[in-house]
């Protein structure tokens, strides 16, 4: 977020079909399923109906009747980490699932269909960070932007960027932009995650305050890439993490706790809003902004 992020919309209106490597869609797979739904409807007032079910029960979260987010259930014996997963647009993801294996990367479910709604893959990059690809047909991805309960940006913490940004540059065609040399983390807004179990370290060039990379699609800015080092949390590893737009990060923050989530950081002021870093009851992380800039 060392540029302003621009919204995966900035209204109301449904989307039309989002360009090759955008973020699409996000979905988090948890053991609790009617627990999740209370947890977030409550946080965030979405309501839920039900989405394909190829990878077991699935229900797709609305806003003004708009879809805006997934919530899966897991296998019972599967304890993987909680964490929500974004989906990145592809155009055909059977190419896109190839060109992952052939530059490092791994293909772990998929590529298959998911009914009339579009076909899917999940994998990994090189570090490990899980995301999804979404290639789609009736569903497009994510119908409603720029509003409260809305994912406005996706941040993958890792260990470095140099070898990953090159992964996702050359798969989804990326340009990878970096901060000045003399950039800190104050300045950039994200200093706030070092109290949360990251430390800051240095960036690849001279006098770097950081290292982070932010991913670009003509010029806009879509995602980004914070190298944290080995600071990462050990029983997660690198990680995507969604930022949600509420209304105020304190108070959304304060009704977590009340629903049973738990704050990691307390909301602060940083150059993009006011931010909060944040677990759901399952611990899955992400974080809450408001007055996004």
């Amino acid at each position: 977020m060392t540029e302003a992020p621009e919204s995966a919309g900035d209204s109301r209106r449904a989307h039309a079909r989002y360009a090759p490597g955008t973020p699409c869609w996000v979905s988090l797979m948890v053991h609790g399923m009617a627990a999740t739904q209370t947890f977030y409807g409550e946080l965030f007032g979405w309501e839920f109906r039900p989405g394909p079910h190829q990878l077991g029960p699935y229900v797709r979260a609305l806003l003004d009747d708009r879809e805006v987010a997934g919530i899966g259930q897991l296998p019972p014996d599967r304890y993987l980490p909680i964490t929500w997963t974004p989906y990145l647009a592809s155009d055909d993801v059977d190419l896109t699932a190839e060109t992952v294996r052939l530059c490092g990367g791994t293909i772990g479910v998929g590529p298959l269909d998911a009914g009339d709604a579009g076909r899917l893959a999940i994998g990994s990059d090189p570090s490990g960070a899980v995301f999804g690809v979404w290639q789609a047909a009736t569903h497009l991805g994510t119908g409603l932007g720029g509003v409260p309960g809305t994912p406005v940006w996706n941040e993958l913490r890792t260990f470095e960027t140099a070898t990953v940004a090159k992964f996702y540059e050359t798969v989804f065609g990326y340009e990878v932009r970096r901060p000045p040399a003399s950039t800190t983390e104050a300045d950039s807004g994200f200093g706030y995650e070092s109290r949360s179990g990251y430390e800051s370290r240095s960036g690849p060039g001279p006098g770097s305050g950081f290292d982070h990379a932010t991913l670009c699609l003509d010029g806009r800015a879509v995602a980004g890439i914070h190298g944290v080092g080995h600071t990462l949390p050990r029983d997660r590893g690198p990680h995507w993490v969604t930022y949600f737009q509420v209304t105020d990060a304190d108070d959304a923050a304060e009704r977590l706790t009340g629903l049973g989530g738990q704050v990691l950081t307390p909301a602060r002021d940083t150059a993009h809003g006011r931010v909060a870093m944040v677990a759901d009851p399952e611990g899955a992380r992400f974080a809450l902004v408001s007055g996004t800039r």
